[in-house]
Formats: C-alpha cells, sequence, structure tokens
C-alpha cells in the first residue's frame, strides 16, 4: 500500500486539523480509484473497501465476463473469468481483488497529491464551517505580525485580520498580547476563510456585556439596542422580562464591578446604561441622561422629535462633539433635536407673532393653531384648505383666503430679509470705500513727510550748494 498504517494517519489529521474522519476516507478513496484508472485505463470500474477497525484497504476491479473482449480494462473472456469463479457465466460481473503496489510510482504519486489536494481543501472547509457558527461572537486571540496597519490574529486554526478602522483609537499591541474581539465576517475564499475581527463594532459592546453580566446571557435582561464613538463613549438600552430584575443594576453591578470590566477591556471608554422604554418620549428622555427633559414635541410622521430642557442642562443633553443627541438618536431610532427652554420660548414666541399678523387671528386662535401644529405663517401657507377649514373653524374660502394673506406675508418678509440684506451690503461698501479713501490720505501725508524731510535734509542742502557753485 502506498500509504502504510493509514488509520493513524487518518485519526491523526483528523484530530489535529479538525476535519471529518468520513471526509478523509472519502478522499482517499477518491484518490485510489483516480490512480488505478490511471495504471489500468479510464473506463476501469473501481471500488475501494476500507474497514475502519483494522484500517486495511481492499481495492477491486470489476470486470464484465462477455464472449469477445473488446475493452481491455472492463472486459474479460469467458475462460479467464473461470479463473476467478468457476461458475461465472457470459454478462456477470467479477470484482478481481488488486494489489495497490501494482499501481507502480507514477500513479502512487498521483495518488498521494490528490490526498494532499483534497485534504486542503476539506481543511480549509473544516475552518469555514467552524469559524462560521462563532461569527457574531467573541473570540481570543495571539497577535501574531502587522500587515500594512492591519494587526494579524493567531486564532489556533486559522489566521484573522483586525483592519485599522476596526482598531480602538489609541490602542497599541506588540507581537504575542492576547487580544479579544469580535467576529464581524467569515468569507469563503479559494485560499481559504478570511475571518474579519472587529473591536469597534457597536455588537462587540453587546456581546461583552453577556459574558459579564448572568441575566443578559440568560436572557431576563435584553439589551435593545447599542450605539458606540470607540474609545469614547457608548450607551446601551436595556430592558427585564422579570419585574423584579432591575437591568440597569443588573448590567452595572455590584459597585459597578460588572460594567467596569467591560470599560477596563474597552480602554475607558464611559457606557451609559439607560432603561429602554415602549413609550418612545420617556426612552428618549432616558436615552439623554443624565439631562434632565423638560417637554417633547413629537412629529410622528417624520420619527423626529424636538427635546426641550432647562437652560443649564443644554451642554449636558448636547455632549461633547455631539455625542450624547448622537448616541441617543442612534439607539432610539428617532431624530432629535435638542434646545433650551429659553430659546423655544423666544421660537414660541416669533410663532405666536407670525401668526398674529394674520386678520383673523387673535391670540386664542394662535394659541388653537400653534396646538395644531402650525407653528408660523410658513405652516399656514402649506396647509390644505380642508384641514384649515377644521381647525380654524371657517368657511373654505375664508380658509383660502388666509392661505393667501399668509403667503403674502412672507413674500414681504422675504423682501424685507433681501431689502435688509442688501441695506447691509451697500454699508459693508460704503464703510470698504471710506478705509480705502483714508488709506489713500495716509499714504499722501506719508510721501509729504518724506518730501519735507529730504528738503531739511543738511547733506541734501550741500549738495545743491555745489551744483549751485559749478553752474556758476
Amino acid at each position: 500500500m502506498f500509504i502504510t498504517d493509514i488509520k493513524r494517519v487518518i485519526d491523526q489529521v483528523s484530530r489535529e486539523k479538525g476535519i471529518d474522519a468520513e471526509i478523509l476516507i472519502t478522499t482517499i478513496k477518491e484518490a485510489i480509484v483516480s490512480a488505478a484508472r490511471k495504471k489500468i485505463g479510464p473506463r476501469a470500474d473501481i471500488e475501494v473497501h476500507y474497514d475502519e477497525k483494522s484500517g486495511d484497504v481492499e481495492v477491486f476491479h470489476f470486470k464484465e465476463v462477455v464472449a469477445e473482449v473488446e475493452y481491455a480494462d472492463s472486459e474479460l473472456t469467458l475462460e479467464d473469468g473461470y479463473e476467478y469463479d468457476p461458475e461465472c457465466e457470459i454478462g456477470d460481473s467479477l470484482g478481481i481483488r488488486i494489489d495497490t503496489e501494482d499501481f507502480g510510482r507514477i500513479a502512487a504519486q498521483s495518488a498521494k497529491q490528490v490526498i494532499i489536494q483534497k485534504m486542503r481543501e476539506a481543511e480549509r472547509n473544516a475552518v469555514y464551517d467552524n469559524f462560521i457558527q462563532k461569527q457574531g461572537k467573541i473570540i481570543n486571540g495571539i497577535v501574531q505580525r502587522f500587515d500594512r496597519g492591519n494587526l494579524v490574529v493567531n486564532l489556533g486554526q486559522a489566521e484573522a485580520i483586525l483592519r485599522p478602522r476596526d482598531q480602538m483609537p489609541k490602542e497599541n499591541y506588540k507581537r504575542g498580547d492576547r487580544i479579544r474581539a469580535y467576529v464581524q465576517d467569515v468569507l469563503e475564499e479559494s485560499k481559504g476563510a478570511q475571518i474579519i475581527l472587529s473591536r469597534t463594532h457597536p455588537e462587540f459592546l453587546t456581546e461583552l456585556f453577556k459574558t459579564e453580566v448572568p441575566e443578559v446571557a440568560e436572557g431576563i435582561v435584553s439589551i435593545r439596542a447599542s450605539a458606540r464613538v470607540p474609545g469614547l463613549r457608548a450607551k446601551i438600552a436595556v430592558s427585564s422580562i422579570d419585574s423584579d430584575v432591575d437591568p440597569v443594576g443588573a448590567c452595572v453591578g455590584m459597585k459597578g464591578n460588572r460594567v467596569q470590566s467591560i470599560v477596563q477591556e474597552l480602554r475607558g471608554e464611559k457606557i451609559d446604561i439607560v432603561q429602554w422604554s415602549p413609550d418612545i418620549a420617556r426612552f428618549v428622555c432616558n436615552a439623554l441622561s443624565p439631562a434632565e427633559i423638560a417637554r417633547v414635541i413629537i412629529d410622528e410622521d417624520n420619527r423626529s422629535m424636538e427635546v426641550i430642557v432647562n437652560d443649564e442642562y443644554l451642554s449636558i443633553a448636547i455632549g461633547k462633539g455631539g455625542q450624547n443627541v448622537s448616541l441617543a438618536c442612534e439607539i432610539t431610532g428617532w431624530h432629535l433635536e435638542v434646545t433650551s427652554e429659553e430659546e423655544y420660548s423666544r421660537e414660541v414666541k416669533q410663532g405666536y407673532d407670525s401668526l398674529m399678523k394674520l386678520s383673523n387671528v387673535g391670540m386664542a386662535m394662535a394659541e388653537n393653531l400653534f396646538k395644531a401644529g402650525y407653528a408660523s405663517v410658513l405652516d399656514i401657507s402649506e396647509t390644505p384648505v380642508e384641514d384649515l377649514v377644521s381647525v380654524m373653524d371657517i368657511l373654505p374660502e375664508d380658509a383660502q383666503a388666509t392661505i393667501e394673506e399668509a403667503g403674502q406675508i412672507l413674500e414681504q418678509e422675504r423682501l424685507a430679509v433681501k431689502q435688509e440684506r442688501e441695506d447691509r451690503a451697500q454699508a459693508r461698501l460704503a464703510e470698504e470705500q471710506e478705509r480705502l479713501a483714508e488709506e489713500q490720505e495716509r499714504l499722501a501725508e506719508e510721501q509729504t513727510d518724506a518730501a519735507i524731510e529730504d528738503l531739511e535734509d543738511p547733506e541734501a542742502t550741500a549738495v545743491d550748494d555745489e551744483m549751485e557753485d559749478a553752474e556758476k
């Protein structure tokens, strides 16, 4: 046999490479069939039997008994058939046992190459099948080398890549360091499985809580949403199916030990854990914590919300670089506009003043319009007649006149703004001309002063006297 102790080889490769033994056995059978056909002929009917207990391999060449042989690699005469089975008849198929040593050196080498190739394919498939099950999970590895900014991580069976955009800011590794990362993607390529890791993905944060918080792993506490600015700040929204379990407290842990271990893993990234709520207004208020919310104005159609906070909480609600409100938008799925109460009051006053410009709108009607969502004459000019009829309780022709009047007011305001801009431009032009005139006047004065200094220069006067004497 061209493979000695085949059972030991199969067991060893299966154990070390993680390849199913049945796949290896099938591969070896196919290699033997290929080698046999190269030795005997392409039409040869070859069967290979493998004894899993003993590891013995038997190869049989089946030939059909015929009266006259046309294809020697698949047929034999009745006389030759009697040598293998004295009771054979024409039409029977006889299995003739052959020795694999008869294949020859070239055939054996070809079989060996096929086995190696098939084993490599099986190994690649085994690696892919293994890691595709780990996609979306956290995995441990060792930094092996650096490749054009990428970290190549050794995972044991395979290598993975941690790209620059998936690395935490200001996080440095050296060869041999242990690293935890999220398996973001597993790609099946010709060279084998390509495993993409990430430490910046929001799900990395979610999976870390699953490993640190038993209630999350058991499904009692659910992480409804997560968002991150890697290395700086993150938010997660949590809820509980058990009324006796506080989801926020479970994630924080005793004296903050659970969340602190995650913060350390993320190199000091600040994590806000907020209570999820089916009431979107309450959820938004929780998401913007620690800022205190005064009121919210909801626009269901556009999934947007205006959030009014006390003046002292405006910077807290927005956060450094807008991080707090941006992360709140991500975990709630709503567009949030944060304004202070002072700014909101000013906008409300401007809206009332704008509505009061309409001839048929008084203070009471302006308040009704404002409550119905009409904050200015712009809203009135864009509303359908039938909507305005129902809100103002007026006739359709009066509603149409109001809409037209609103359009006229807007046009007047537009012209006024345009005129104001032109006036400002004229004022700037006049200032520039005045500045140029002053500059020219200053230059003229400097030239005059320079001329006077030349006349008063003694050396210049002496030169003039010499010139006069020479002329005389």
